[in-house]
């Protein structure tokens, strides 16, 4: 676990790097946002779900996922918004940031490396992929426009690159069809880009900032790190165990993906819809740290 830790740390490292020394020049971070979500996410996410198993896919592990996350959004969305009256797009910003785990970049790693499955996070990206990420970007995107249409709503999905490419995966993954091997491997390579660039592009906008700066509404930052790495985990255990009645390594799955950091992906949403940057790009940094010593303890008291 720590080594795969070591990894995607010495890849931010990198990044940061990158964007200190101005390598790519002052739109990189634009261009490498926009190659992740159109191109190279899409692809990843096609190939880990069309090989995943269905059985996987849908199972206790998913409906205690998607009750977790949906606490833990709410629980965020509440305070920033009745408490703090933030904006709906800080709200909705902050509530992924609480909510959204990194299944793909992390997720993938630590169920190697510490949960020997590296399907067991598929349920976790089906669910925010076809579900939270409609949602968030259907907001967002409504709130930046101006304007709510109907139509805009129910076309919403369709028109985002990472919902399609998981719709097409999932339905691959049902039907059960194989894909012969010279069709999935443009997949493969493309996809295989993606949690390098989000990376890179995360330690590149690293440079030059300092986290949890005056005015850069430290409290939501705080909020929903704390979420994140307690709140969650915790809420997992309770359904878990106590509802669900999973044991074992079914239990320390769900308690291990619900205590994964904030996923790149919020940060890629904000950095796309040109909002609460600051709030996404310090929880994830919070979180991706202090991920480590909770998922230790998890391992530790359950593992």
């Amino acid at each position: 676990m720590l080594t795969g830790f070591a990894i995607i740390g010495f890849v931010i490292a990198i990044g940061y790097l990158v964007g200190r020394l101005h390598l790519l020049g002052g739109d990189a971070r634009y261009v490498l946002s926009r190659l992740v979500f159109f191109v190279l996410s899409p692809c990843l996410l096609f190939t880990v779900l069309a090989e995943a198993n269905v059985h996987v896919l849908f199972s206790q592990l998913l409906v205690v996922s998607a009750i977790t996350a949906v606490i833990a959004c709410l629980l965020f969305a509440l305070v920033a918004r009745l408490v703090w009256k933030r904006t709906i797009t800080d709200v909705v910003i902050g509530s992924a940031a609480s909510g959204y785990v990194n299944a793909n970049n992390i997720g993938i790693p630590v169920a190697v490396y510490v949960l020997h499955n590296a399907a067991i996070s598929a349920p976790v990206i089906l669910l925010q992929l076809l579900v939270l990420a409609p949602i968030i970007l259907t907001i967002l995107d409504v709130s930046t426009s101006g304007s709510a249409s109907v139509r805009r709503i129910l076309l919403q999905p369709v028109r985002n690159p990472l919902i399609i490419a998981s719709a097409l995966g999932v339905l691959v993954s049902v039907s059960g069809i194989t894909l012969p091997a010279p069709v999935l491997a443009p997949f493969q390579l493309i996809g295989a880009a993606a949690v390098p660039v989000v990376l890179i592009s995360f330690g590149m906008s690293l440079s030059g900032q300092r986290i949890l700066q005056p005015g850069s509404k430290r409290v939501d930052v705080l909020l929903a790190s704390a979420i994140k790495l307690v709140v969650m985990p915790v809420v997992a255990w309770l359904f878990g165990a106590l509802v669900f009645h999973l044991q074992g390594a079914h239990l320390f799955g769900v308690v291990m993906l619900a205590a994964l950091p904030t996923a790149q992906n919020v940060l890629n949403y904000a950095q796309r819809y040109e909002r609460a940057e600051v709030i996404a790009r310090d929880t994830v940094l919070i979180t991706t740290v202090g991920s480590i010593p909770v998922l230790v303890i998890a391992a530790l008291l359950l593992g």
